[in-house]
């Protein structure tokens, strides 16, 4: 926990760190009315609950998993926990949004949302913090980030989109107001499929988009990703939801609203 004096409010941060979903999750708690920390303890427990479960449901490196149990064709849809009926539906919207570009049903070894689920489980790790008295929170899954409120008085939270080409550089920084979830291969190497064609590839280096929803942000970055221009265009035609898009030159695109922070 760490305290700074900010005119007359005293601002109270927590940060938590979560080793879950094989990456680690940080969570951070801001509260500008200096509430006690150990109040906000009941409503980060609910939170790591959700990000837990959510591993427990869907992890496809559980053999247990009730996912992973669907893949194998040991359970029916009729059996699955309520849980992965939710994310199932919410991935069929995604494609159906992404033009078929977001596919989970396309990759190898059956179904696999996990493009949909970390970002799913982050949100609503979020929406359990949102039950209690902070003014603002952010929960960062490996980089991808759902955020409510602000972390200081008259402050958004701001969030540093890396260069594809020097991954330790950043080559922008936007305003955030939701989520934010980032795509592409300079991290986990050529891991992105082409669901028409079963292969993979890529057309730009890095793709993320902005928006309310972290599990939908997740989903459509990753089909900018593999479709390009036409899931570009499809995103700037959705209420609420931005892209960036950065190339193998480093060049940008961007839909029209995106809000940029100013160097």
């Amino acid at each position: 926990m760490m305290s700074s004096q900010l005119g007359e409010s005293r601002l109270t941060r927590l940060h938590h760190r979560e080793e879950v979903m094989g990456t680690v999750v940080t969570i951070d708690l801001y509260n500008e009315l200096s509430v006690p920390p150990a109040e906000f303890s009941p409503f980060l427990k609910d939170a790591l609950s959700v990000l837990h479960h959510a591993d427990k449901t869907f992890s496809t490196w559980k053999a247990t998993s009730p996912l992973s149990q669907l893949r194998r064709g040991e359970i029916t849809l009729g059996e699955v926990p309520i849980e992965v009926k939710e994310v199932l539906e919410l991935c069929a919207v995604a494609k159906e949004l992404s033009n078929g570009w977001f596919d989970p049903w396309s990759l190898p070894g059956d179904v696999d949302p996990t493009g949909y689920v970390k970002g799913w489980a982050a949100q609503r790790a979020l929406d359990a913090l949102a039950l209690s008295d902070v003014t603002g929170a952010m929960v960062n899954a490996a980089g991808d980030i759902a955020s409510f409120g602000r972390p200081s008085p008259g402050q958004l939270f701001r969030v540093g989109i890396a260069d594809p080409a020097q991954p330790t550089t950043l080559a922008c920084v936007i305003e955030l107001r939701g989520a934010v979830a980032t795509s592409g291969t300079y991290e986990r190497g050529q891991h992105l499929i082409n669901p028409f064609t079963r292969r993979p590839v890529t057309n730009v280096a890095s793709a993320s988009v902005t928006g309310p929803d972290l599990g939908l942000c997740d989903a459509l970055a990753t089909a900018l990703v593999v479709g390009g221009g036409e899931v570009f265009d499809l995103i700037e035609q959705i209420p609420h939801y931005e892209a960036l898009t950065i190339g193998d030159r480093g060049e940008q695109r961007s839909t029209s609203r995106l809000a940029f922070v100013n160097s």
